[in-house]
């Protein structure tokens, strides 16, 4: 993963801790659309990790089917916009239901 590394703002431009700031226009603009979906991307696979981790826990209780449909939900989408690849997402839910199956059963 990356270092969370403080960001500061200076007309525009997202300094990092160290490293050379961009001087380029288009630069300077890729760099701020970077960082934006880095965040995005950061929260949605939070969001993601949350829901496996509550379909789990949740697997022997009577709200296990609503919580495992939320989870796969989530990967789905995940999978969706970019945030996972294709193949991640199909990973991810066959790991979970084994899982939950192992778990309920």
């Amino acid at each position: 993963g990356r270092s969370s590394s403080t960001h500061t703002r200076s007309s525009g431009r997202i300094e990092q801790q160290g490293l050379p700031v961009a001087n380029i226009k288009s630069q300077i603009k890729r760099n701020k659309q970077n960082e934006k979906r880095r965040l995005r991307n950061k929260a949605v696979r939070s969001e993601l990790r949350t829901r496996i981790k509550t379909a789990e826990a949740s697997a022997s209780t009577e709200s296990a089917d609503t919580t495992a449909r939320t989870a796969i939900s989530k990967i789905d989408r995940a999978a969706a916009t970019g945030v996972i690849h294709k193949n991640g997402a199909a990973r991810r839910k066959s790991r979970l239901m084994k899982r939950l199956a192992r778990l309920a059963g």
